[in-house]
């Protein structure tokens, strides 16, 4: 069983940058791939970033490749999104997930609670 709680959300001016993170518990977590969703109102979940169990392999939606860095330290069994030039349409509640290296939301099987990121114009 894996638990994950994420942090680091807040109120931003677009162009800034924020990190957020995924703190996990559980011995197990480091045998799992790590990715980020979003959702923001009114629209469905989306695939964000992702990063293997090791750390050596990631991938990224198109709409975030270049301005977001998604990183783990599995010593401290956390997981990092490092955001920059933040844009209006980033805002979105943020979930992290941990499950199989894939970007489908359904190859995950647990998920945090979420945190919100909000970039103001």
């Amino acid at each position: 069983q894996v638990q994950l709680v994420e942090s680091g959300g807040g109120l931003v001016q677009a162009g800034d940058s924020l990190r957020l993170s995924c703190a996990a518990s559980g011995r197990t977590f480091s045998r799992y791939a790590v990715a980020w969703f979003r959702q923001a109102p009114g629209k469905e979940r989306e695939f964000v970033a992702a990063i293997d169990w090791s750390g050596a392999s990631t991938y990224y939606a198109d709409s975030v490749k270049g301005r977001f860095t998604i990183s783990r330290d599995n010593a401290k069994n956390t997981v990092y999104l490092q955001m920059k030039s933040l844009k209006p349409e980033d805002t979105a509640v943020y979930y992290c997930a941990a499950g199989s290296y894939v970007k489908s939301a359904g190859g995950y099987d647990y998920w945090g609670q979420g945190t919100q990121v909000t970039v103001s114009s």
